[in-house]
């Protein structure tokens, strides 16, 4: 299971540092959703540990606090990475990115923005309802049909949050607008 976006430093491997990182979240109570490193060379690095909980509940700013120290203290001590970074400690959001075979069984049912890696019949990019994954096989129902690809053809998969929000209710109106031209009952006085 890559959850790692690159490799941390040439000679060390996703796995590596998803073996130090997947025992450290569990004993807090935490699952790893993705590993990301970005930057170095001229710029600071970034190592991003997106996790959430594995019971069902929101994850909080604390729990980024608690995992962020846990975490630092064991990267200390195993000190994969030889550069200087900022350790940056995530909840997978509203639009989670779908990485693992158990993320796209999780979500059957959801919207998602999916892209594939090379074109599909001319296009890479869909939008549609997961209906789940078969065989290592993650299957969207899109506007122009059924997609079926493999997770190794998907260069990224997130949840679409915009049903969520279609479907918020707009709060009453406390009062009705008032138009000039109705306003025909006032009074005028001149002076």
């Amino acid at each position: 299971m890559a959850l790692c976006d690159r490799q941390i430093q040439s000679d060390m491997s996703a796995p590596h540092i998803e073996k130090l990182i997947i025992p450290a979240l569990a004993d807090l109570g935490f699952e790893l959703v993705r590993v990301r490193f970005s930057g170095g060379g001229s710029s600071r690095a970034q190592l991003q540990i997106m996790a959430e909980p594995v019971e069902d509940r929101e994850m909080t700013v604390e729990d980024c606090a608690d995992i962020s120290r846990h975490l630092a203290a064991v990267l200390d001590v195993e000190d994969p990475i030889n550069d200087a970074y900022v350790l940056e400690i995530s909840s997978p959001g509203i639009d989670r990115p779908l990485i693992s075979a158990a993320h796209f069984e999780r979500f059957a049912g959801e919207l998602i923005k999916l892209t594939l890696k090379q074109p599909h019949d001319g296009q890479k990019r869909f939008r549609g309802r997961l209906t789940g994954i078969e065989q290592n096989q993650v299957i969207v129902e899109t506007a122009t049909g059924r997609l079926t690809a493999s997770i190794d053809e998907i260069e990224s998969a997130k949840i679409d949050p915009t049903e969520f929000f279609s479907t918020l209710k707009q709060p009453p109106r406390t009062h009705k607008p008032k138009h000039i031209s109705d306003d025909t009952s006032s009074e005028r006085t001149s002076s």
